[in-house]
C-alpha cells in the first residue's frame, strides 16, 4: 500500500467518529396497549405520538439526529408494563420515555423509570396514584383529577354562588376530582358539601331534594354523561334549576345526544377542546386530522403534548444525559397544545387545567378561563318554564 493510500485512510478513519452519532436516531419508548380491550382506547395515544414523530423529523429532529419511536404492546395488561419498560431501557436503549395509557399501567411504567434512573412523561396518567410524593423522574403532562373542579369553582365564585354542592359517582377518579374541589372550596370563599352517588342511580330527587332544603345556588357534579344526562331529567320532572349546573359529563358529545335542547346552558368540564387557543394547537389539531383521516381527542393532546414536552426539555438540557433532563423537566415552562407545562417539587403537573365549556345552540363553547373563552358564559342556568324552543 502507498504512503499516499494510507494517508487517505486515516483520514476516512479519523473522520468517521464525527459523522456516525448524527447518523444514530435518538431512540423515543413507550408501550401502548394495541391488543385487548384497551386497544381502541389507547389508539390515539398511539397516533398522537406518530404525529409528533413525524413533526420533530420534519424540523430537524431532536440535537440534529432523527426520532425513532419504539412501541411495544402491553396487550391490554397493565401488571406487564413494568417489565416492558425495563426492556425498552436496557435491550432497546431508549434515549427517552413517554408513559402508556391510564393510571394504573403508568404507575407500573414509573416504577421502572424510578429504578432506573431515567425520565419518563406521564403523558395520560391523572390519578393521584400515577404521580407519587417522592417521585424524581416522572413528570406529569395532563392535569391532575384533583384540580378538574378550579375552574368550575372560579366560576361560581365569579357570580358570586356561594352555595357549593358536589355530587360524585362513588368511583375512584369522580371521588379524587370531588375530594379536589371540596378541598380547595373554602380558600375561594365558597361553602361546599359533598354527596356521593351509586354507579347504577337511576334516580337523583333524592340529592336533589337536599340541594333545595340547603339553598344550593351551585350543583357542580363529577362523573359519566348519562349521570349528568338522567340529572337534568330529573330537574325538568321536578321543576328544579340551580343557578349554576356544571357536569363533567356535559363534555361529552353524548350528553347532548341524549338530552338534545334540554342539554342547553349546561356546563361541563373539558381536558382539552379542539378551539383552545393554546401554542400550536390549531396546528396539531388540523396535522392530527389530516393524518388519521379523525379529530383528535383529549388523550391524543396528550400524547402530543408529551412529545413538545420533550423537545423543550431536550433543547433545554443539550443533551440525552438523563439528569440533565431531570433538572430540564423540572424547570421547564413552557405551553402545548394541551395548556401550560409546569411541575412541582414532585413532578405533578400544575399549570394545565381543564376548560368550562357550556352548551350553546347545541355547541361547546369554551367559558373559562376568561383566556380562553370562544363565547360569554350564559347564567345564570335557566328555570324550565323560561326556556324557548330552538330554532
Amino acid at each position: 500500500m502507498t504512503l499516499l493510500a494510507r494517508f487517505w485512510i486515516a483520514v476516512a478513519l479519523a473522520l468517521t467518529p464525527a459523522v456516525a452519532p448524527a447518523q444514530v436516531p435518538v431512540v423515543v419508548g413507550a408501550v401502548v396497549s394495541q391488543s385487548g380491550i384497551l386497544a381502541d382506547l389507547a389508539a390515539d395515544l398511539r397516533k398522537a405520538l406518530l404525529l409528533w414523530q413525524e413533526d420533530v423529523n420534519a424540523a430537524g429532529g431532536l440535537l440534529g439526529r432523527r426520532v425513532e419511536l419504539r412501541l411495544l404492546d402491553d396487550r391490554s395488561e397493565s401488571g406487564s408494563v413494568r417489565a416492558l419498560y425495563e426492556q425498552l431501557i436496557r435491550e432497546d436503549r431508549a434515549d427517552l420515555l413517554v408513559g402508556p395509557f391510564g393510571s394504573a399501567a403508568t404507575l407500573g411504567a414509573a416504577t421502572a423509570a424510578e429504578g432506573e434512573r431515567r425520565v419518563l412523561l406521564n403523558a395520560s396518567g391523572a390519578a393521584r396514584a400515577a404521580q407519587r410524593a417522592g417521585f424524581r423522574y416522572v413528570f406529569q403532562v395532563p392535569a391532575p383529577f384533583s384540580e378538574y373542579g378550579t375552574a368550575a369553582l372560579e366560576l361560581a365564585r365569579r357570580m358570586d354562588y356561594r352555595r357549593v354542592l358536589i355530587v360524585a359517582r362513588n368511583d375512584p377518579v369522580a371521588r379524587e376530582m370531588a375530594d379536589g374541589a371540596l378541598a380547595a372550596s373554602p380558600a375561594l370563599g365558597l361553602q361546599a358539601t359533598l354527596e356521593l352517588y351509586a354507579p347504577r342511580t337511576e334516580d337523583f330527587a333524592p340529592i336533589l331534594g337536599k340541594a333545595r332544603a340547603s339553598g344550593a345556588q351551585a350543583w357542580i357534579t363529577f362523573g359519566l354523561a348519562k349521570d349528568a344526562a338522567q340529572m337534568v331529567k330529573d330537574f325538568r320532572r321536578l321543576a328544579y334549576a340551580p343557578a349554576m349546573f356544571v357536569a363533567q359529563g356535559a363534555a361529552d358529545a353524548q350528553f347532548v345526544k341524549q338530552l338534545g335542547q334540554d342539554a342547553e346552558q349546561a356546563l361541563g368540564l373539558s381536558p382539552w377542546e379542539r378551539t383552545l387557543r393554546t401554542r400550536g394547537n390549531s396546528r396539531f389539531a388540523e396535522g392530527y386530522l389530516r393524518k388519521w383521516s379523525a379529530e383528535p381527542t383529549a388523550l391524543a393532546a396528550q400524547g402530543y403534548a408529551a412529545g413538545k414536552v420533550l423537545e423543550g426539555a431536550v433543547r433545554r438540557a443539550g443533551s440525552l444525559e438523563q439528569e440533565a433532563l431531570r433538572a430540564a423537566l423540572a424547570a421547564l415552562r413552557t405551553e402545548t397544545p394541551l395548556g401550560g407545562y409546569e411541575v412541582d417539587h414532585n413532578g405533578a403537573q400544575r399549570a394545565a387545567r381543564p376548560v368550562v365549556v357550556q352548551i350553546q345552540k347545541g355547541r361547546r363553547e369554551i367559558v373559562w378561563p376568561e383566556s380562553f373563552a370562544t363565547a360569554k358564559w350564559q347564567l345564570p342556568y335557566p328555570r324550565w318554564e323560561e326556556r324557548r324552543v330552538l330554532k
